[in-house]
């Protein structure tokens, strides 16, 4: 190539906005162009890591059959013919959580990792990036699905471990606290004889119920009638044994009460959360958002490492059990508007205030709690 071609096609490729795309390897691109090299003969696709081509041997191409049929080969390193890599990863991961879907037993990492063509280690961090969880959490999760399904329609426990692929009894049992929330017995009846004790006590918003089970607080209710709150109770715990929390139950309300006067000061208290695994993540991911701060719904998507599954956090966010303890009400809306709240829009915007002031503020002398009602 002659020295003023070589600078003249130099200086076309400089000013080609693909080129900047080139340089960047930038992912995005891959699909919308190929380039090829001259003097090796190759195409790639945009974000080949390979070493960067001189811009007076590059030429850009529509499509790989558009390179292909200008004489050039594809690049062994970055398989410009073949789907962009992240559209073969979904595709495998989609296979991959089909497979741990059917399987009685979870099957190996490494057979997971061969079938997606993929190293373990690359394969746990993409499944993990599409997910949200390590197939082996995907896995439990799948099984808690199949126990709960086959205690309800098997006719003994023994029967429904074994339907949900467990293969000992000793290996179910030693989970079931975690995957269930109670005792396979009960669950398999509908949570009855659980017993739980509760109380309605006021706050400045309104009635506050809470309720608890012998490992934790499962409720916290806001609402404007006693009566409906332990109506919403009820349909929480359709089988479950309520019964008056009694004077003993005073300070745990109390608790309560002062978090809901003063959310930016959370008080520890003992939680009973049950819920299925992708929820579970994200309540403990809204334990995480600082008081006196907003996340959006995406954002908190991207957090999990789903930023596709915003709706799927909202939906979370509206299924939290537990009030002010678990923040859902410090996630708004991407355009920072208050959204959707279970308890209602006004409660979340007093909460938010509420903890806006305390940040403004400073730390401050904590006041005694509001005196609450007991039930019963």
């Amino acid at each position: 190539m002659k020295p003023a071609t070589a600078a003249a096609r130099a200086a076309s490729t400089l000013a080609d906005p693909r080129w900047a795309e080139v340089v960047a390897r930038d992912p995005r691109a891959d699909g919308r162009f190929c380039y090829s090299v001259a003097t090796t003969g190759v195409y790639c696709r945009p974000s080949c890591g390979a070493r960067r081509a001189r811009p007076e041997n590059v030429r850009f191409h529509a499509s790989p059959a558009a390179a292909e049929a200008a004489g050039f080969r594809p690049c062994r390193r970055c398989q410009p013919q073949r789907p962009a890599p992240p559209a073969r990863h979904a595709a495998a991961i989609a296979a991959a959580c089909r497979a741990l879907q059917r399987a009685a037993a979870p099957p190996l990492l490494a057979e997971l990792a061969a079938g997606a063509g993929l190293s373990p280690f690359h394969f746990q961090r993409v499944f993990r990036r599409a997910t949200g969880l390590t197939p082996r959490q995907f896995a439990a999760a799948q099984r808690d699905q199949r126990v709960r399904a086959a205690l309800r329609r098997e006719a003994s426990v023994t029967e429904a471990i074994y339907a949900a692929g467990y293969n000992s009894n000793g290996r179910f049992y030693a989970t079931a606290a975690r995957a269930l929330g109670m005792a396979p017995a009960r669950f398999r009846a509908g949570g009855e004889r659980v017993a739980l004790r509760y109380a309605v006590g006021a706050c400045s918003l309104g009635a506050v119920l809470v309720a608890r089970s012998p490992r934790g607080v499962c409720a916290i209710l806001l609402g404007d009638d006693r009566a409906a709150l332990e109506g919403q109770l009820r349909e929480q715990f359709p089988r479950a044994q309520l019964q008056p929390g009694g004077p003993g139950f005073a300070r745990l309300l109390q608790r309560v009460v002062a978090l809901v006067e003063d959310p930016a000061d959370a008080p520890g208290l003992p939680l009973d959360l049950r819920g299925t695994a992708f929820q579970m993540r994200v309540w403990r991911a809204l334990g995480a958002i600082p008081a006196g701060s907003r996340l959006s719904y995406a954002a908190l998507a991207r957090r999990l490492g789903r930023p596709r599954a915003a709706r799927a956090v909202a939906g979370a966010c509206a299924a939290n059990p537990l009030a002010v303890a678990v923040p859902c009400h410090r996630v708004v809306a991407a355009n920072g508007t208050l959204a959707g709240y279970r308890w209602g829009l006004a409660r979340k915007q007093a909460l938010l205030r509420r903890e806006a002031r305390t940040a403004a503020a400073g730390p401050a002398p904590r006041r005694p709690p509001t005196a609450a009602r007991r039930s019963g």
